[in-house]
């Protein structure tokens, strides 16, 4: 069983930054892959990025240029710096962590961009 726990969400201005935080813990396998997910009020669940435990990374496009997503495999984190955020940037960003076929998630961390 892997836990996966988000932080760093909160209020900004647009054009401001964030960074995401994501820590799982347990059963944590060296072959994994970690991603951030976003759902807006009213919206599907999209993609924002992902990170193989190799570091390979892939973006949505509606934030290629504006976000990077890093790991630290040691510390079983992943983070999402997030610059020059606009107003439709404002959704609950999810972790979800998937390793041996299994898909493991966090409860959200809320992003509002508004002035």
């Amino acid at each position: 069983q892997v836990q996966v726990v988000e932080s760093g969400g909160g209020l900004v201005q647009p054009g401001g930054s964030l960074r995401l935080s994501c820590v799982a813990s347990g059963s944590i396998s060296s072959i994994n892959t970690a991603g951030w997910y976003r759902q807006a009020p009213g919206k599907q669940r999209e993609l924002v990025a992902t990170i193989t435990y190799g570091g390979i990374t892939n973006y949505g496009d509606s934030v290629k240029g504006r976000y990077t997503i890093s790991g630290d495999n040691a510390k079983n984190t992943v983070y999402l710096q997030m610059n020059s955020l606009k107003p439709e940037d404002t959704a609950v960003y999810f972790c979800c962590w998937s390793q041996w076929g299994e898909n493991y998630w966090g409860q959200g961390t809320q992003v509002t961009v508004s002035s």
